[in-house]
């Protein structure tokens, strides 16, 4: 692969790198290219002025930029055309009904020269072996015998123009070593900055979107994934990451939820004096259906309710003592919360507590 001569792309000079690959070394430069430029310029300025220096299409012709050049270097194919047959060679069209008449084989050519929006590329033939001379690549390309004609049916269905190169092309040395020599190539060249740019991501930290995207579509060498089921991905990512963030946010209502219920639950406990009977609470217990635990509690309420009211009745006998404003009126069998519940249970014992010490200190 040393051997071959391969320019790589400087800003958008593609004909002169292909014109130089084409012809293993370095053959034209810019300022020849921009010469042959001008010189077709001139020549369709003389055939324009023939129909007259005053007539309005000559005037449009003066005002209009060349054809054959820009000041980013590029060059139409008059230009390559011309260069090349300084050296005896010719440009056919590869897909034109003369060319295709002729039925020959791509593999019996010498070299293409490719064309597609403003840029050029060879495809030569040197010693027995086909290679890709494109200046965006990092370096010469091997294609194989077999791959060639789908590699330029590929172009062509992508856009490209393909022209067949017709002459002797000038002796070079790869021409000559690889007459004796095969190679082989391991590892397609990348293209010119693919490398910059997968080293530096490579060094930036992936997000999470893209580590899940990796997950559910591992690179295996057959291709990249297209922008849809990319934009598809990270649109199911996204949602896995909101969905994962609900849940967290849930349960971590729970938890607070269920804090504050064992808190109230302990305070509670703790409020109540050492001869104030507490709620059972076993393992049973949480074992015991909803409806049955209304029940439970139900009976409950009322038992201390039946008990307040025969304490009310002894109590009259001797004075009548208004109840505590914090008494709860609402019917405890009512639909309460089981926080409203516990409350009232407090109010009431603590209520009995009271009238059985009074009762105590009038005797």
């Amino acid at each position: 692969m040393e051997s071959i001569f391969h320019e790589r792309q400087e800003g958008s000079l593609c004909a002169q790198h292909c014109l130089n690959n084409l012809l293993q070394g370095e053959y034209f430069s810019p300022v020849e290219l921009s010469s042959i430029a001008q010189q077709l310029d001139e020549e369709e300025r003389m055939r324009m002025a023939e129909g007259g220096v005053s007539s309005e299409e000559y005037r449009t012709f003066l005002q209009q930029p060349s054809v054959n050049m820009d000041d980013s270097g590029f060059f139409s194919i008059q230009v390559i055309s011309n260069a090349l047959k300084v050296w005896g060679l010719e440009l056919i069209l590869f897909n034109s009904p003369e060319y295709q008449r002729l039925g020959i084989d791509p593999i019996n050519e010498k070299s293409f020269i490719c064309n597609y929006k403003e840029h050029w590329f060879t495809v030569r033939k040197l010693g027995k072996q086909w290679f890709n001379l494109n200046s965006l690549l990092m370096g010469p390309e091997l294609i194989s015998d077999t791959y060639l004609a789908l590699f330029l049916a590929q172009l062509q269905q992508e856009g490209y123009s393909i022209f067949v190169v017709k002459g002797d092309l000038p002796d070079c040395e790869a021409d000559q070593l690889l007459q004796m020599i095969r190679v082989q190539q391991m590892q397609r060249p990348k293209l010119i900055g693919e490398e910059t740019a997968q080293s530096r991501d490579q060094r930036l930290p992936r997000s999470d979107v893209d580590q899940a995207i990796e997950v559910n579509h591992p690179f295996d060498g057959t291709g990249m994934l297209d922008e849809d089921e990319e934009n598809f991905q990270r649109a199911l990512a996204l949602s896995r990451q909101e969905i994962d963030m609900e849940d967290e946010e849930a349960d971590l209502r729970r938890a607070i939820q269920l804090s504050m219920q064992g808190s109230r639950r302990t305070e509670f406990s703790d409020s109540l004096p050492q001869n104030v009977p507490q709620l059972p609470h076993t393992s049973q217990t949480d074992s015991l259906s909803s409806e049955e635990l209304r029940r439970r509690r139900q009976a409950y309420f009322e038992k201390q309710q039946q008990q307040l009211q025969q304490q009310d009745r002894t109590l009259n006998l001797h004075d009548e003592p208004t109840l505590s404003s914090s008494t709860p009126e609402a019917d405890p069998g009512g639909d309460m919360s089981e926080e409203d519940m516990l409350q009232a249970a407090m109010n009431m014992s603590l209520e009995s507590v009271r009238n059985h010490l009074n009762t105590e200190e009038e005797k």
